[in-house]
């Protein structure tokens, strides 16, 4: 996949399809990117978990912090990755590692491996990367 252009319908169908999605980077701290989308997600219904290992046992907007992807024991449909792209092979390779895998990795703006996108989408799991699900969807599905 080009990874430079999406289509408006293969983003949108990835964010009417996922449910879960574990949010890796996920910070506590209201000024932080990650912490604005996560609330963003779950105010769209999505279930939401936070990953970081500083922060793990406690909570961030109401759900427990995991350590790491491979601590959560529940189906993810999406990974959103908000670390820096020279941590997304780690991520993906984390990813492939977990019980049941991924159906997205998703990274957000300025997060891109090509390589670690490849891997990913070898091992049959979509990628979007350098977007933003907080500004996809409003622009994709409106304010549903």
């Amino acid at each position: 996949m080009d990874h430079s252009h999406y289509p408006d319908a293969y983003v949108a169908d990835i964010l009417k399809g996922v449910k879960t999605i574990a949010l890796v980077g996920a910070s506590p701290n209201p000024v932080r990117p990650s912490n604005g989308v996560m609330g963003f997600l779950l105010s769209k219904g999505y279930h939401v978990i936070p990953v970081n290992p500083g922060q793990a046992g406690k909570s961030i907007h109401g759900q427990k912090v995991y350590g790491h992807l491979t601590d959560i024991e529940e189906k993810v449909d999406m990974v959103d990755v908000f670390r820096a792209s020279e941590f997304l092979g780690e991520v993906v390779e984390e990813a492939l590692r977990m019980a049941q895998r991924p159906d997205v990795i998703w990274t957000q703006l300025g997060v891109r491996d090509d390589a670690a996108a490849a891997r990913a989408e070898e091992a049959g799991i979509k990628v979007v990367q350098d977007r933003c699900p907080a500004i996809e969807y409003p622009r994709l599905l409106g304010h549903h």
